[in-house]
């Protein structure tokens, strides 16, 4: 065994250890049976990388081994922990500014295989058909199984204009099939916006970035504007939202809440156990609001979610969520490579842990395929014979209203957001029917 590796390793890896094990005589007897297990397993540890490095085929870097090891360690963690090499802890970094190169889709790992949580929209990703809940079997010619997060990501990015061939594997499929996408620089718009039919306004998050507060702020300022007589519903909608950053998860829905917890953190550090609150200032008016979630929705979407809907202020309608309830800290290292660890869960203001579970909407409405029926020949008044025609009316009467607004083709192919505005509407009949009569 090369003693001069092991001396090093332990000055390196095991000072703290050792330091307690020297002095073990000084400490009670449990810590004292703890560093000796300690010991023991970094001995074996260190056995491994001595026999490595005298007799595996061809020479390894010491680098190599230990960035090995490291990766190896946080796997057998969970999911979500892992070693960002610096390359990668620059892109982690730019992921949040909102632009980066690559497909557009947020992975994870599930059962030991890559899996889709959602495709970022209007990315190439989303443009080919690529689903939350696909499993991704190979990229190009290497199998994914057993391959950590990082590994996979970095070779799905590349420059703009290359192609890549991805397997996805989907419930359905008879086989697994290919899909070939060319990269593109994705730039994420987090916000989108607009006015359904007058009196009810539809935003979009697609992702929690550095800015998306404040473009939901400026999107809301601008929906009021364009619905002068004022907002009588809204649907946010955060379907297929990733998540992200969880400061902009909290200002979000402080947006929307005058007081009360929005969401709080345990873990096993003083500093992973964080709680956070709403503020009373900049609250939007309290209009009728549905939030619309599906298996896509993870994370910073889940917490905004269930903060909503444990304080009433809206209907959340879709399908369950994704179930990502963990907090990851990111740990910049001495070589500008970083630690991705989780160090806390997330619960909403009740005390609903979302990790594993996910938020269970109040109203389930699944995804369906509108189409129009062909009623054939209808019978109505008009149609028969001596019918009275319609009367006059009064100057002024009657008069018909032009909307402002109106849904588009697609709006109304999309079945949830269709049942969404069904609900918003109704919220207001009865508001209107509440009204005690003149």
């Amino acid at each position: 065994m090369n003693r001069g590796i092991k001396s090093l390793l332990f000055i390196a890896l095991m000072a703290t250890v050792l330091f307690g094990w020297i002095s073990a005589g000084h400490l009670p007897r449990a810590l004292h049976a703890d560093a000796t297990s300690h010991y023991e397993e970094l001995q074996l540890f260190t056995d491994v990388l001595s026999i490595v490095r005298k007799s595996y085929v061809e020479e390894v870097s010491m680098r190599e081994m230990m960035r090995g090891a490291i990766n190896g360690m946080l796997s057998a963690l969970d999911p979500h922990s892992s070693y960002l090499p610096p390359d990668m802890y620059r892109e982690m970094r730019i992921d949040t500014s909102g632009e980066f190169g690559g497909l557009g889709i947020e992975i994870t790992v599930q059962d030991n295989i890559l899996t889709i949580v959602s495709p970022i929209e209007g990315t190439p990703a989303h443009r080919a058909g690529l689903q939350s809940g696909d499993q991704i079997l190979k990229v190009e010619d290497r199998f994914t199984k057993d391959m950590g997060i990082m590994d996979a990501v970095k070779l799905m990015r590349g420059p703009k204009g290359t192609t890549i061939t991805i397997t996805i594997m989907r419930e359905g499929f008879e086989a697994p099939r290919e899909f070939t996408l060319v990269r593109e620089v994705i730039k994420v718009r987090s916000v989108r916006f607009r006015t359904l039919v007058d009196g009810y306004g539809y935003v979009r998050i697609a992702q929690f970035q550095e800015r998306t507060a404040d473009d939901l702020r400026q999107a809301l300022k601008t929906l009021h504007r364009d619905n002068p007589e004022g907002l009588q519903g809204l649907v946010l909608d955060m379907r297929n939202n990733p998540g992200g950053l969880l400061d902009q998860a909290v200002k979000v829905a402080d947006t929307f809440l005058s007081e009360g917890l929005i969401v709080y953190t345990e873990g096993r550090e003083e500093g992973s156990r964080m709680r956070f609150n709403a503020a009373s200032r900049g609250t939007e008016p309290d209009y009728p609001m549905v939030v619309l979630i599906n298996n896509g929705s993870a994370s910073a979407s889940e917490i905004v979610a269930g903060a909503l809907q444990d304080h009433k202020r809206a209907i959340v309608m879709g399908t369950q969520t994704f179930g990502k309830g963990s907090v990851q800290t990111i740990i910049p290292l001495s070589d500008d490579s970083g630690l991705r660890l989780t160090t806390a869960r997330y619960y909403t203001p009740l005390g609903t842990s979302i990790q594993a579970t996910g938020i269970t909407p109040d109203i389930v409405v699944r995804p369906m395929e509108v189409r129009e029926m062909d009623e054939g020949s209808v019978l109505n008044e008009r149609d028969l014979r001596n019918h009275f025609d319609t009367q006059p009316r009064e100057r002024g009467e009657g008069r018909p209203v032009h909307p402002r607004h109106t849904l588009s083709g697609e709006d109304q192919e999309d079945y949830q957001l269709m049942r969404a505005l069904d609900l918003l509407k109704g919220w207001q009949m009865l508001k209107i029917f509440d009204r005690p009569a003149a």
